[in-house]
């Protein structure tokens, strides 16, 4: 079984700082990518940002620039979120992708105030 857990949402006003957490466990072999999805009230889940195995990084057009994504190690990463907009505001979800399955979180409030 797989376990994906996201920790660091809060409560921000625009212009602040928030860094998000995400910690993957289980019986993965390998993770390929992990990424960060959020989806505010009424709008479709979108992708944030991605980071494979490799260290390759994508960000959503929206968050270049104030948002970067780490990988510390094969099993964590990590959204740092800088200069936060009230449009940034809602769930956030960590994604962790093995062998074609993919692992979800049960996501991570993020509420920025103008």
């Amino acid at each position: 079984q797989v376990q994906v857990v996201e920790s660091g949402g809060g409560l921000v006003q625009a212009g602040g700082s928030l860094r998000l957490s995400c910690a993957a466990s289980g019986t993965i072999f390998s993770i390929d990518l992990m990424d960060w999805y959020r989806q505010a009230p009424g709008k479709q889940r979108e992708l944030v940002a991605t980071m494979t195995s490799g260290g390759i990084r994508n960000y959503a057009d929206s968050v270049k620039g104030r948002f970067t994504i780490s990988r510390p190690n094969a099993w964590k990463i990590n959204l740092q979120m800088n200069s936060l907009k009230p449009e940034d505001t809602g769930v956030y979800y960590c994604r962790a992708l093995s062998r074609g399955s993919s692992y979800w979180g049960q996501g991570t409030q993020v509420t920025v105030s103008a």
